[in-house]
């Protein structure tokens, strides 16, 4: 184990997977050039070390880079492709979601169509709306595409480097709030599996289920919650799709309250599947209404004060148990 940045543990996996695997490459806007300039950057050095024929910077444009990718993959290739803010995707989903994804399908499953999409989302940065808008549901939506969303440097890099060798789709979730954050790393080419949550903390008398920077917000909601007698169970999902579902449902029926918590927006976000997930197959074990925890109905704010109220804190998160333990 050694300690380092998120930003770090995401071009160790970079490196790793591209020293194993000559067909592997990286695209995307500015992934070679002075856009990440920063030695915590996660492309920061690859184009020196690899050269211009596996690390491209490509035009402004999403719709070419998924482009690329899609065609790659079905020449056999292992593309690594970059969006660089969340909302772009949308300019990519013909490719991602008409392509891509249903590529595995209309073979009858016969051929497989690997290619990652490393996206950045993140609020907190002013940055704006346009730049600004968690879309996890939007892709967990698609049939054919895997999810993947990581809080911590280790699984930043062991959930990328599983990604990278799966023989699917995978949108790889980036929060870049926490590619300066540092943890330790395990060396060498030690993968996180897809669809494996993480208990970040044990607890007896709620579940709170949470992704990315959301974690931290349950973390310390917890903290707080245990000086008062309530224990909260946190679970880090790691994996939107495929899902642990049976880590969450064993962990409610334990506990019987279920809270999620994460920073998109509340109506149709992730959490609202988790909440019927867990209405359906474990309904018999609540003791008290599922809460969702998440941004409120609106675009996400560039005014700080204003930007930092609409993300989801750890106060949030308590009044939320606090409203299902009476």
């Amino acid at each position: 184990m050694r300690e380092m940045h998120t930003g770090v543990a995401v071009r160790e996996a970079l490196t790793l997977a591209m020293e194993q695997d000559e067909r592997i490459f990286i695209a995307g806007e500015g992934v070679g050039v002075s856009i990440h300039d920063s030695p915590l950057m996660p492309t920061y050095g690859l184009l020196q070390k690899f050269g211009p024929r596996r690390v491209k910077d490509t035009p402004v444009s999403e719709a070419a880079i998924a482009g690329l990718a899609v065609g790659a993959a079905n020449l056999g290739l292992l593309p690594v492709v970059e969006i660089m803010f969340f909302p772009f995707i949308t300019l990519a989903s013909d490719m991602l979601v008409n392509h891509a994804a249903k590529l595995r399908y209309l073979s009858g499953g016969k051929s497989s169509f690997p290619l990652t999409v490393r996206v950045k989302t993140g609020i907190g940065f002013q940055a704006g709306c346009q730049h600004c808008h968690p879309l996890e549901a939007w892709m967990a939506h698609i049939p054919g595409l895997k999810v993947v969303y990581a809080s911590t440097p280790a699984d930043a890099k062991g959930l990328l480097l599983s990604a990278i060798f799966d023989p699917d789709p995978v949108i790889v979730i980036e929060e870049m709030g926490l590619y300066w954050m540092k943890g330790d790393v395990p060396e060498g080419n030690v993968r996180v599996p897809l669809g494996k949550a993480r208990l970040v903390k044990p607890g007896r008398d709620v579940t709170i289920v949470a992704y990315g920077s959301a974690v931290y917000a349950a973390l310390q909601a917890a903290g707080q919650l245990e000086a008062e007698g309530v224990s909260a169970e946190v679970i880090d999902l790691r994996s939107l799709v495929p899902l642990d579902k049976q880590a969450v449902l064993e962990s409610v029926k334990k506990t019987g309250r279920f809270v999620t918590v994460h920073d998109a927006n509340k109506f149709c976000g992730f959490g609202a599947e988790l909440a019927a997930m867990v209405a359906e197959e474990a309904f018999d074990s609540l003791k008290a209404p599922v809460r969702r925890v998440a941004a409120p109905e609106a675009p996400v704010p560039f005014c700080p004060p204003q930007e930092k109220f609409y993300k989801p804190d750890a106060g949030k998160v308590i009044a939320a148990v606090k409203g299902i333990m009476k």
